[in-house]
């Protein structure tokens, strides 16, 4: 390339980003500028063919033609590129031993159904019932009273209750912590799932030749007044696809044992579950100060 030329290039690299000079909110200003240099690199660093930039716009077209008040296909296209989780990570610094965050995923739904303390989300949500326990403390492990738990998770065909088309509400629900800070619930066993691979990003991935397979998971959302929120999951110990989740949302910390129980096993509850196997598992979840900030103490 001749000098010429890559002169030509960067001057207008410069133009565009001093086009945002007069932004009155300086976070704005900052975010503009910065993706205009990288979006300027990136096109220059692998010479993009209009040819590719028109498919590249029809792709961001009907990803948004997809997306509706259901179906989220961005959000999915930022889980796979990382972008999600690189969004969490930054945003959720270590602090102690706060659990750690990962992904929100497509599917969260607002005003789940409340379930009360030992009650069961799954509804009839095909799957094995799984008992899930634990408590919510701080970072200086004192109990979290009436903290917020929201859960949500596929059933065992893999799907969300919204990706079925009779508005049926199942495998979700929200529940309170105890005055301990302790919580119980039933659920079914997470299974692995591919995330919607019908549309843009599921063909992305078979160009690519990645998977849209997800890691088994259970989801949580945990809020409590002067305390960050945490959304993570729970994974299943031994779960082949731990280390190759479509959407890098695994964290060794958060794999988790789910103990199977032979049929006839009492429940902690006393259900009567007759000669069905099940499983358990524990999730001792920790929440980090409101106010704790980047820089601030570490694991």
């Amino acid at each position: 390339m001749s000098t010429e030329q890559q002169l030509r290039e960067q001057q207008l690299t410069e133009r565009v980003v001093a086009s945002f000079d007069g932004t009155p909110d300086p976070r704005l200003k900052e975010v503009m500028q910065a993706l205009t240099r990288h979006l300027h690199a990136f096109v220059r660093e692998v010479r993009l063919t209009e040819a590719e930039w028109q498919r590249a716009i029809a792709f961001l077209t009907a990803t948004g033609h997809l997306t509706d008040h259901r179906r989220q296909e961005f959000i999915l296209l930022s889980d796979v590129f990382g972008v999600s989780m690189q969004t969490v990570t930054v945003n959720n610094e270590a602090y102690r031993d706060a659990t750690e965050a990962t992904v929100f995923g497509p599917f969260f739904v607002e005003n789940s159904p409340e379930i009360p303390p030992g009650g069961d989300l799954a509804g009839d949500a095909p799957g094995q019932p799984c008992w899930v326990e634990g408590t919510v403390t701080d970072t200086d492990g004192e109990p979290v009273p009436g903290a917020r738990i929201e859960v949500w998770e596929a059933d065992d065909a893999g799907f969300y209750d919204v990706q079925y088309d009779d508005e049926r509400t199942a495998a979700r629900g929200h529940l309170f912590s105890g005055p301990d800070g302790s919580f119980r619930f039933w659920a079914i066993v997470p299974t692995p799932y591919p995330i919607p691979h019908d549309g843009p990003v599921g063909t992305l991935l078979e160009a690519t030749g990645r998977s849209p397979l997800r890691a088994s998971h259970l989801h949580f959302m945990v809020e409590a007044e002067g305390l960050r929120t945490l959304v993570t999951h729970i994974f299943v110990r031994g779960d082949e696809l731990l280390d190759r989740d479509s959407v890098f949302g695994v964290r060794d910390s958060l794999i988790k044992d789910f103990e199977p129980q032979p049929p006839g096993t009492p429940a902690p509850d006393g259900r009567g579950l007759g000669d069905r196997p099940w499983t358990r598992v524990r999730f001792d979840i920790v929440l980090a100060p409101a106010t704790s900030a980047p820089g601030g103490e570490t694991r």
